[in-house]
């Protein structure tokens, strides 16, 4: 999430000296050239390994996770390597950290600028995380050894993975499509949706700035994924509608790194390679290249992404759907007990993730400052405090995840009542079973926060659905109100003024909105916050009753 801010130049020209003097275990020697598909099948297994770790919460942040048991190569690593990522750093990360274990060429986009509509000002596009037709390539950052007169420099690890990797990699590097094969390549590809391409190691950018990678693909189809913070904290998840579709400009959806190949070089008496130059697999090299995921199986006849079929087995569905069916084992079906099961446990973890991330909030005491004259120029793209401590963005993903959890509970109930084959289900009453299986899910899903003045305030998922849209977003508010309270003895704890608590009324209708927007000004004043805004707000909230329409079905 973070601004690329002249990185590139700091490290052309001369910065990080701290790590002029390096030393063999610092070194990155190369002395595989080429990432072959076996590189890959290992790459894939040191990401399944952090990912198992973190799911069965063994681990929950990335230097954690990296000097555990589930790195398989923590035991050799130098001192001073600080094993830190953000959302859009872990996956150039995990790749950096796992080329230099293996002595493989490692290249990284050092600059990007925004593609533009004819005759349109570069000043349009005031922040490349967002633009709007996506960017291209202008730098590159390239880790290979230099060939000297007496001397060869070998590249120094802690200087890549400390610095450069956090210094230049940002979510406008996944904002392209990667489509076209040129110089300056893209780092990814997007990818065909097959269990072959879409593997533990494959990154899922969500456009709205967030991305992860891709632990797990399970029997059923469902994908699971690991993804970062700012505060260095690692959260799983599945992927579901919270990661958004959009122009394929923008490469939203699955993507694999370009393998990489260090060319011209020479062994040195190391034996590693040395000089020579880096280049990447060209798409027509790539046997997993598609853009099925951008226009579907069959695209719109007048070019419209957005109009695109996705069918599998001549039955035309949506996206996600489409996902999950293609990468299911053996014959494809729903089972809508299981999908109730998976959806829910996602949304608990995601539940459980934001105690985390409130918490981060209290223990910093944020919530005591003066709440800010006008919220930030755009809630779920900023910096600072509010970026460090709000959860627009956490919290919009949650609303979507219970909007998906009606949807497709309604599309089953609907599939049972046509009889569609497909559909797997041997009882008598869909509606009591699937109402029975939330009841329990959520019954079982059990956290807690701490209050104002220091208590344990118990939830659960069901009372968590119930207070969502209550649930503030912003720092600034008290914990109670961050957690939505509405028990006069829990709301009495806080300590927001009359100021914070006219903010907290007036914001409902962002709290309402589900859509991440980030095309839009949110630089509000409380006097200007008076209802929703062109893109800023809902009148009222979408419908998660999941309890009430299941018991309409029964």
């Amino acid at each position: 999430m973070k601004l690329f801010i002249g990185a590139f130049l700091f490290l052309m020209c001369g910065g990080l000296s701290s790590y002029a003097q390096s030393t063999p275990a610092t070194q990155w020697r190369i002395t595989q050239p080429s990432w072959t598909e076996l590189h890959e099948k290992q790459f894939g297994e040191f990401v399944s390994r952090l990912g198992e770790a973190v799911e069965r919460r063994e681990c929950g942040k990335v230097d954690t996770c990296l000097q555990s048991t589930a790195n398989p190569y923590y035991t050799s690593d130098p001192r001073g390597l600080k094993y830190f990522a953000d959302c859009a750093d872990l996956p150039y990360y995990l790749r950096g950290y796992f080329a230099w274990k293996n002595g493989l060429p490692f290249s990284v986009i050092s600059e990007v600028k925004p593609n533009l509509s004819p005759g349109e000002d570069p000043k349009n596009v005031k922040d490349v995380r967002y633009s709007p037709l996506g960017n291209y390539v202008t730098k590159r950052y390239d880790v290979f050894v230099k060939k000297g007169v007496f001397k060869n420099t070998y590249p120094n690890a802690l200087e890549v993975l400390n610095d450069v990797v956090p210094g230049l990699t940002f979510s406008a590097s996944f904002r392209m499509m990667g489509n076209l094969d040129q110089e300056l390549f893209s780092d990814f590809y997007p990818v065909k949706i097959n269990r072959t391409a879409i593997r533990p190691g494959t990154v899922i950018y969500d456009p709205n700035g967030h991305v992860a990678v891709i632990y797990k693909v399970a029997d059923d189809g469902r994908i699971f994924y690991i993804d970062a913070h700012p505060d260095n904290s690692l959260t799983m998840g599945m992927f579901t509608p919270k990661f958004v579709r959009s122009n394929p400009a923008q490469g939203a959806g699955f993507k694999n790194f370009r393998p990489l190949a260090l060319i011209e070089a020479k062994l040195d008496s190391s034996g590693s390679y040395a000089g020579g130059k880096i280049i990447a697999a060209t798409n027509s090299q790539l046997s997993q290249y598609g853009v099925e995921q951008f226009y579907g199986t069959q695209p719109d006849p007048m070019g419209s992404w957005s109009k695109g079929k996705f069918t599998v087995q001549g039955q035309q569905t949506n996206f996600y759907d489409y996902v999950r069916l293609s990468l299911m084992q053996g014959e494809v079906h729903i089972d809508p007990l299981n999908d109730m099961a998976q959806l829910t446990d996602d949304i608990c973890v995601s539940l459980k993730d934001r105690v985390d991330a409130v918490e981060a909030a209290r223990t910093s005491g944020i919530y005591l400052k003066p709440h800010p004259a006008r919220l930030p120029l755009n809630i779920y793209g900023t910096d600072g405090e509010w970026e460090a401590y709000a959860t627009p963005s956490r919290d919009a993903r949650l609303k979507v995840a219970f909007i998906d959890l009606l949807a497709q509970t309604k599309s089953n109930i609907e599939r049972y009542k046509k009889r569609d084959p497909a559909l797997r289900y041997n009882g008598g009453n869909l509606a009591a079973d699937l109402f029975s299986i939330y009841a329990q899910k959520a019954q079982a899903c059990q956290f807690s926060y701490t209050t104002t003045n220091g208590l344990t305030v118990k939830m659960n998922l069901e009372a968590a659905r119930q207070r969502l849209f209550a649930m503030s977003f912003d720092p600034y508010h008290c914990i109670e109100n961050r957690w939505g309270a509405r028990i006069e003895q829990e709301i009495a704890a806080c300590t927001d003024d009359q100021n914070k608590r006219a903010w907290y009324e007036q914001e409902k209708w962002l709290r309402y909105q589900p859509e991440r927007r980030y095309d839009v000004r949110m630089d509000l004043s409380l006097e200007e916050l008076t209802g929703p805004l062109p893109g800023v707000g809902l009148e009222t909230p979408p419908d998660i009753d999941i309890v009430g329409y299941l018991k309409s079905q029964r």
